[in-house]
């Protein structure tokens, strides 16, 4: 696994399916900055307000020129049912071949309960509007975050 990526450094390009049906990809957002917030699972009490909380902010990101995706590795299927159920207006990426999670670092060892596993590590990313790494966010605590990111993005 690789480590995550630093400031400054250019965003792996990718293309995955999204809630809904169709792609999303790192150029559909070009000349803008993006928001990547990776989430362990679709529907859990943790990855469903961190949704939530960037959902209700989601207008004034769009102010800020600033697009939101976030990213698991949940199937499209399951990425429906997680939108749906909270009215999420932003695209939910299906990362089930882990290609992206991996290019960003994300996909990692995790510890829980005296049990060691593979899985999502939950983190942002910033991009700015050249494709360049503009800030991280590791390990991310929900309460909080989504804010902190859109005061980030307005400082772009």
């Amino acid at each position: 696994m690789a480590g995550l990526l630093a400031v400054g450094a250019k965003a792996p390009n990718f293309r995955l399916p999204r809630d809904g049906g169709g792609t999303v990809g790192l150029k559909d957002f070009a000349g803008g900055k993006l928001v990547i917030y990776f989430y362990p699972r679709a529907g859990t009490a943790g990855c469903t307000r961190e949704s939530v909380d960037f959902n209700c902010l989601q207008r004034q990101f769009q102010n800020a020129d600033t697009s939101i995706l976030g990213v698991s590795a949940d199937a499209v299927p399951a990425q429906d049912r997680f939108r749906d159920a909270h009215g999420l207006g932003f695209p939910l990426l299906s990362d089930e071949s882990k290609t992206m999670l991996q290019a960003y670092g994300v996909w990692a060892k995790k510890h829980l309960y005296g049990r060691i596993f593979m899985g999502i590590v939950r983190t942002t990313y910033l991009i700015d509007g050249n494709g360049r790494i503009a800030k991280v966010w590791p390990r991310v605590k929900v309460a909080g975050h989504a804010a902190e990111v859109l005061a980030a993005a307005r400082s772009l």
